[in-house]
């Protein structure tokens, strides 16, 4: 009987230790299938996906002779410009302020039917601060052209600015293929300011070979071939540019008052037959009096020295260049 019982209690206890096996067994099928069912789900809802994305993708991102067309038909619809002018400024290593404000007195015109690039102009840099100071203005805006030449204003630094020019842009790729990359080059004081739009309007029925184009001196004359243009700005076409380069009549003749030397090498050259005389939309600012100075009107094309901010401010009220200011949250200027 004792036998008995002990038999029994050791079937109750091994069927006992049994149950905890073939629970685990059970958990471990279940969770199984219910992975398999997931991964089988998550497959066929990715598959369904990547169908759809696959589908709207095509247009997007394949490269296919339509998407081709496409670009080049949008590309086309690109106006090129009418004429491309680049706007040299003569200026000083050390006129920073001076070249911030003109990045905003210039930034803001937008002349239309023209692409209008503004340079600042000076020869070599003389000292750390400089570097630094002007590689950092470089680095944010690009628009600055270091000659390679001592500053000076009547020993040859206008002749440095347009001889090199053409060496410095005839990569035809940044030019997008085009040459020449401008039609005409400006070369103007950091005391003048240029309306743009009223410019482009002037060279609009101009020629774009042998053009020379400014505010004939003296101030007394309205003959474009009496002597030469003022030095506050004067344009000539890029084929005068490219004549500059390599004449030696202007190689030769480098000292002097840059804006009468130029004039000398125009008419020693025999270049520049199609002369322009801007006067009296280009002139000297009213005060002090001269032969060359008038009061502001509304048909400007340059007005120069602009020696101090009144002058400046003046100028800029007189034209209404902050009429198009938008009305903001932010500010109020009464």
């Amino acid at each position: 009987m004792k036998t008995t019982k002990r038999a029994m209690m050791t079937n109750s206890s091994t069927r006992l230790d049994r149950r905890p096996s073939l629970s685990k067994i059970s958990y471990t099928i279940f969770t199984v299938v219910f992975l398999f069912l997931f991964v089988c789900v998550w497959f066929s809802i990715t598959e369904v996906q990547f169908e759809v994305l696959k589908k709207l993708s095509v247009p997007m991102y394949s490269f296919t002779s339509s998407n081709t067309s496409l670009i080049e038909e949008n590309s086309t619809q690109v106006t090129p410009p009418d004429m491309r002018i680049l706007l040299g400024v003569s200026t000083l290593p050390n006129s920073y302020n001076r070249r911030h404000f003109l990045r905003l007195v210039y930034g803001i015109q937008s002349p239309k039917g023209a692409q209008v690039d503004l340079k600042f102009i000076f020869c070599n840099l003389t000292n750390d601060d400089q570097r630094v100071l002007i590689s950092l203005e470089i680095m944010r805006y690009d628009d600055i052209i270091i000659l390679n030449c001592e500053e000076n204003m009547n020993r040859g630094k206008t002749y440095t600015y347009f001889s090199s020019l053409p060496e410095m842009f005839n990569n035809t790729e940044e030019q997008n293929g085009k040459y020449p990359p401008y039609d005409f080059v400006v070369k103007a004081d950091d005391d003048t300011y240029f309306r743009l739009e009223s410019l482009v309007e002037s060279l609009k029925p101009l020629p774009k070979e042998d053009l020379y184009y400014g505010f004939v001196i003296p101030c007394s004359s309205m003959d474009p071939f009496k002597h030469y243009m003022s030095g506050m700005g004067f344009l000539v076409s890029w084929d005068i540019v490219e004549w500059i380069r390599t004449a030696a009549i202007a190689r030769e003749h480098l000292v002097g008052p840059e804006d009468r030397v130029f004039g000398d090498w125009m008419r020693r050259g025999k270049r520049g037959q199609n002369r322009f005389n801007a006067k009296w939309s280009m002139y000297n600012y009213p005060q002090p009096p001269s032969p060359c100075a008038h009061d502001l009107v509304p048909d400007t094309i340059a007005v120069h020295l602009l020696k101090n901010d009144e002058k400046w401010i003046k100028s800029l009220k007189f034209f209404n260049v902050t009429d198009n200011l938008k009305p903001s949250k932010l500010y109020h200027m009464s």
